[in-house]
């Protein structure tokens, strides 16, 4: 409900899995700092309003004409449509397609924001270090409702795996987890995540987190400032250092 036609598979199919939050995917937190509501209005100002636009040049900058063409004809197609309906009968379109399509896509906004808001400046390009894993979430959104999208990281790692094999992934490779530098956390959903992340809530984050590997050692101030770390800005040069 709320999606408009077939620009989910484009954006997140064949542009967010292949560029990984990295540098030139155009719902990459990098070039933000994440617990900045500023930032964050912009970060979801510009997918809102920009992305039917953004979307299809994207494509033509990879070279990929047929998808940029798709990509452009279902968005552009699919705002034509509302129109037309909206003619017809005004509030029936806003509350059956309209508001449905606003509030998902906040929502989309709001989650890849969690998502993806640590990521480790000294590797930005890691799966396991540019996205995060959710467990022991009651009534969690993302796992219970969502096809157990709090396993984040296997599913950057193995867009293709089903989602219920996700925590049996995760159990199976806990140490390849741990020596990668993984976040795991608990208690917590992707959408409260970004709402500590805008509060500058970091104790919480860090009560919430599930030390592995070298994490273990860590008392809950330096936590803090190791999530802290994660949520920092990412400047030009460092972009370009890290390409």
């Amino acid at each position: 409900m709320g999606h408009s036609w077939n620009s989910y598979y484009y954006h997140h199919v064949k542009h967010h899995h292949v560029e990984n939050n990295g540098p030139d995917d155009l719902s990459s937190t990098m070039r933000y700092q994440r617990d900045n509501f500023v930032h964050f209005l912009c970060y979801a100002g510009r997918f809102y309003f920009l992305i039917w636009l953004d979307l299809p040049l994207y494509f033509l900058r990879k070279n990929r004409i047929e998808l940029a063409a798709k990509a452009a004809l279902w968005e552009l197609g699919w705002y034509a449509t509302l129109w037309h309906l909206y003619t017809l009968n005004a509030k029936a379109t806003l509350v059956a397609f309209i508001l449905p399509l606003l509030g998902l896509r906040a929502g989309l906004m709001v989650g890849n924001w969690g998502q993806h808001a640590f990521v480790d400046k000294e590797r930005p390009g890691s799966d396991y270090r540019s996205s995060i894993t959710l467990i022991d979430v009651s009534a969690s959104v993302s796992n219970r409702h969502c096809f157990n999208d709090g396993y984040h990281t296997s599913h950057h790692l193995n867009p293709l795996r089903h989602w219920r094999e996700h925590p049996v992934s995760f159990i199976g490779s806990k140490a390849e987890y741990a020596s990668q530098g993984a976040l795991v956390f608990h208690g917590i959903d992707f959408m409260m995540i970004t709402v500590r992340l805008l509060l500058k809530d970091y104790r919480t984050l860090a009560e919430c987190m599930v030390p592995i590997g070298s994490q273990i050692s860590m008392t809950m101030d330096e936590r803090v400032d190791f999530l802290k770390g994660r949520t920092r800005q990412f400047t030009d040069k460092d972009i370009q250092r890290k390409r």
